[in-house]
């Protein structure tokens, strides 16, 4: 896929490029940063309720959980989780 980007700047084309890499590469940090906390936390839920985050996130959606907050927690940090892996899996693909 190619993809075009217009500059409406006075910088150099090596500046601007120098810039966009460095917010890719700040954005990549922070979507790793992001999974990991996530993995951890859906980790220690499947721990505690013996299966695993996509299941309870299937029964959830389909309202077969109960109102119990931790169902909550997990469904949330299940909902980060799959955001930001999409997320770095993205920016993962891009190179200037």
């Amino acid at each position: 896929m190619s993809f075009t980007l217009n500059i409406e700047t006075d910088f150099s084309p090596q500046e601007v490029c120098e810039a966009i890499r460095s917010a890719l590469e700040h954005e990549k940090h922070v979507a790793k940063y992001k999974v990991k906390r996530y993995s951890i936390i859906c980790e220690d839920f499947e721990a505690k309720f013996g299966y695993s985050s996509s299941e309870l996130r299937a029964r959830f959606e389909a309202g077969n959980m109960g109102d119990e907050s931790d169902f909550f927690d997990w469904y949330a940090a299940k909902r980060g989780f799959d955001h930001w892996n999409k997320r770095l899996e993205i920016l993962s693909g891009i190179s200037l």
